[in-house]
This record gives C-alpha cells, sequence and structure tokens, in this order.
C-alpha cells in the first residue's frame, strides 16, 4: 500500500489507471463517469485523494482530510504553473 501511495506523488495518472483497470478502488465512489474522466485530465492528485477518503475514511472528511485535500488542490495547480512556463 505504501508503494502505490509513493507512487501516486511520483506518477499520479499512472497510478490512477492501474487502480481503475485492476482494482475496484473506483468502484460506487462516483455517480458519473465524467468526474472520474475530468479528474485523470485535469486534477489527478484530488482525484486520488477523493477516492482514498472515500475507501479508507467512509466518506468521512475531517479537519486532516480538508487539509489534504487543499493540499492535493495545490499540487495539481502548481502542475499547471509549470507546464505554462
Amino acid at each position: 500500500m505504501i508503494l502505490i501511495v509513493l507512487l501516486g506523488l511520483i506518477l499520479p495518472r499512472a497510478v490512477t489507471a492501474v487502480l481503475y483497470l485492476f482494482s475496484n478502488w473506483f468502484t460506487g465512489v462516483f455517480e458519473t463517469w465524467y468526474w472520474p474522466i475530468l479528474g485523470f485530465t485535469f486534477m489527478p492528485y484530488t482525484l486520488l485523494w477523493y477516492s482514498a477518503v472515500q475507501n479508507w475514511y467512509n466518506g468521512a472528511w475531517g479537519t486532516v482530510q480538508g487539509i489534504v485535500l487543499i493540499v492535493a488542490i495545490l499540487f495539481d495547480l502548481s502542475s499547471y504553473k509549470k507546464a505554462r512556463g
């Protein structure tokens, strides 16, 4: 499990694809198909953390989960800033 988390920090889209193809990690997490597609495309860290909260914490959002969500969003947004130059 720790290896998947570490790989998720380095290659979030690859980990998302592997989890989707080889596990039931995203089953029942999203009501529609477009949220995972948008998350995979634009905000992979946020997608992984949201699904982690749904799987590990049974969807219970507390202070720690909220703080990590903000950090995930900042990671996603910072990757766009680096891409723009």
